[in-house]
């Protein structure tokens, strides 16, 4: 599906984005590999490379503004063009507006989560207008909701996202270039035990309590569907917000 085509994902040492270009590696995809922690990078290159991908280790931290803008001029340096950039790199942090670190930690998150996204979408906008290419951005429902406390920051940048990507479709679909979100729920990473969160306030976050469907998604799960928005299957979609929930909003 993918074949000879070049593709970015942002955060893929772990998670969603390991479990993403791992995707793309089996379609076929040349794939650069974008994180922070080089051992586990090496690890999803060498899961990649073993679907016979070719594969470009890039160790930056997005919040670096001098790191992110490397990323785009390495892969295509390395690869030739770029056909999919999927901005996946994302914190979580829990605080509340009452705490008076609060500020510290809007700006961690958003420097994180959104600047980055911008930055990178920006550099990478000639190169997906020569090929015609596709921009998959990782939001998440709680863009939406705000029934999980804690998560003011995290909510906000991602409701950035959701606006982003609609304002990006518009600008880029001239050029013919789509851009799209996916929203996930709760999925089986380990974003959440990484997030500083205290133990008494997992339940608000535990899969069991607040989705439908009692579980979270696989990792794999939000990988095929960022697959979907970055095939020809999904060549009529864009500016568009896909969520996979098991049904978290309507709880």
């Amino acid at each position: 599906m993918f074949a000879n085509k070049v593709v970015i994902v942002t955060g893929s040492s772990a998670g969603i984005g390991a479990a993403t270009v791992e995707l793309f590696a089996k379609e076929g995809a040349s794939v650069a590999i974008v994180g922070r922690n080089e051992e586990k990078l090496k690890e999803v290159a060498k899961r990649c490379e073993q679907h016979g991908a070719k594969t470009l280790i890039i160790k930056a931290d997005v919040s670096k503004e001098e790191e992110a803008k490397t990323i785009v001029q390495k892969t295509v340096d390395k690869f030739g063009k770029l056909d999919v950039l999927v901005n996946n790199a994302g914190i979580l942090r829990f605080a509340s507006i009452l705490q008076p670190n609060f500020l510290q930690n809007y700006d961690e998150v958003m420097n994180t989560n959104m600047r980055p996204v911008i930055l990178i979408t920006n550099l990478a906008v000639p190169y997906l207008t020569e090929t015609k290419g596709s921009i998959i951005n990782i939001s998440s429902t709680i863009s939406v909701s705000a029934k999980v406390p804690g998560t003011m920051s995290y909510s906000i940048s991602k409701a950035a996202m959701d606006q982003f990507t609609r304002f990006a479709a518009v600008e880029l679909a001239p050029s013919g270039v789509r851009v799209n979100s996916v929203n996930p729920g709760p999925v089986a990473t380990d974003i959440v035990a990484t997030a500083g969160i205290r133990p008494e306030e997992l339940q608000t976050v535990n899969p069991a309590n607040v989705t439908l469907l009692g579980r979270p998604s696989d990792a794999d799960e939000i990988g095929d569907v960022i697959l979907f928005l970055a095939s020809d299957k999904a060549k009529s979609v864009t500016g568009s917000s896909y969520v996979i929930d098991n049904g978290f909003l309507l709880k």
